[in-house]
């Protein structure tokens, strides 16, 4: 059973923070906010939480542990990466510890396990991860509002990009068996093949499969490309299961196949692998320069995906605080001021909501490259304030169904 709670508040801080509390007018003085925040801390999503709740510390301790002029009680909980567990941790935030907001959870799979309790109680939600498509579009949910895109997002431009840049012609896709692999496929199939390519064939092996190489014996080698979509530490080990198999064609990937966060990691299987996404730690906007060098400094790696998520989350929670002057205890006040957020600067530069919570911001292609001593994602270009629904028209995307794993149509498979 994995461990419950772990609480962080002010006091974190040692004497920095108490001598900074003793300075503060009467309004610091009021009860701490309380801030759910759900991780994973075991499976094949654990590096992924680990990387969100060192977001979640330097945003924090960036800000001495304040938010709109209240300390905050941080309750840290671990689902496990299970939905069952998810649900009953949610329950737990809200009725037991009676949370001002929650941040979190990790997975697709695990939002779409709490939504309807979520929709039930009202508490304000805002995504670090959890890239769930319908969160932010036919089931929209009024209590939620994400800090990352969804999980084709950036996968829609990348699939412009491999037939109009790469030229590819022919490729086959292989991803994690479960909705955010899924969408994240679907989003750039469709852009593949609206602008002229073929996904022949699709691999989906389970979420936590012991072994690649089932899979990647199946991977035809008469075409252009392999698009890989893999989350937490999957990436990692199909790459290097793909090296030792000769790697036969060139990798194509969702970005957290070779987010930093197991780049690190990694060795010459993932140089040369060109992949999309709104966050790597080289982009060049205001404010990520200062985040990257910071973690860094404190965590010895460069930032990802999971911790660039989990920081903007925060970030997005203290903006929506500091606009009600911290009166958290109005949730519909609080949610109209998350669902309104607009930053300036950080990890993504500028970032807006549209009008179903989802972030409009830059997609990056990125190629991995060794300089400087390390494996990094350098960006090659880039695609501004790009939307959850791309070129398409909103409305007619919104009457078509969800992506997943048999839509749209895959109708190129074996050719």
């Amino acid at each position: 059973m994995p461990t419950l709670t772990k609480r962080t508040t002010a006091s974190w801080l040692a004497a920095t923070a108490l001598s900074a509390l003793a300075a503060l007018p009467a309004a610091a003085q009021q009860p701490p906010i309380k801030i759910g925040f759900m991780t994973v801390r075991s499976g094949a999503l654990a590096a992924g939480g680990k990387q969100m709740e060192q977001g979640m510390e330097y945003c924090l301790a960036e800000r001495n542990g304040m938010m709109g002029g209240r300390k905050v009680e941080l309750i840290t909980v671990d689902t496990a990466g299970q939905p069952a567990t998810t649900k009953t941790r949610a329950q737990e935030l809200v009725e037991r510890e009676r949370v001002n907001a929650i941040i979190g959870p990790l997975a697709a799979f695990e939002a779409l396990a709490i939504d309807d309790y979520i929709r039930q109680v009202g508490v304000p939600v805002i995504s670090p991860s959890a890239a769930a498509e319908d969160l932010t579009q036919r089931k929209q949910n009024p209590w939620f509002v994400r800090a990352v895109g969804t999980s084709a997002q950036a996968n829609h431009a990348l699939g412009e990009y491999a037939a109009k840049d790469l030229k590819l012609k022919r490729v086959v896709t292989i991803g994690d068996d479960f909705a955010f692999g899924h969408e994240a496929t679907a989003g750039f199939q469709r852009a593949f093949e609206d602008n002229g390519g073929q996904v022949v064939q699709k691999l989906w092996p389970p979420l936590n499969v012991a072994d690649y190489g089932s899979y990647i014996s199946q991977i035809r080698t008469d075409v252009d490309a392999v698009y890989a979509a893999f989350a937490g530490g999957n990436g990692l080990r199909f790459l290097q299961q793909y090296a030792e198999y000769g790697a036969p064609v060139k990798v194509i990937a969702q970005m957290t196949t070779v987010d930093e966060g197991i780049l690190k990691s990694m060795g010459k299987e993932a140089v040369g692998v060109i992949s999309s996404g709104w966050y790597t730690a080289t982009q060049d906007v205001p404010g990520n320069k200062e985040f990257a060098a910071g973690i860094r400094a404190k965590y010895g790696a460069d930032p990802g995906y999971y911790t660039a998520g989990a920081y903007e989350a925060c970030a997005f929670l203290d903006a929506a605080v500091k606009a009600i002057d911290g009166k958290v205890e109005d949730k519909q006040a609080l949610m109209k001021a998350l669902r309104s957020v607009k930053l300036e600067k950080g990890p993504y530069g500028e970032v807006t909501l549209d009008e179903y919570g989802n972030p409009i911001m830059n997609v990056t292609i990125r190629k991995t490259e060794e300089k400087d001593g390390r494996l990094q994602n350098v960006v090659i270009k880039t695609y501004p304030k790009v939307t959850q629904f791309w070129t398409y028209d909103p409305k007619a995307f919104l009457a078509e169904p969800v992506y997943s794993r048999d839509y749209p149509p895959a109708k190129n498979l074996g050719k």
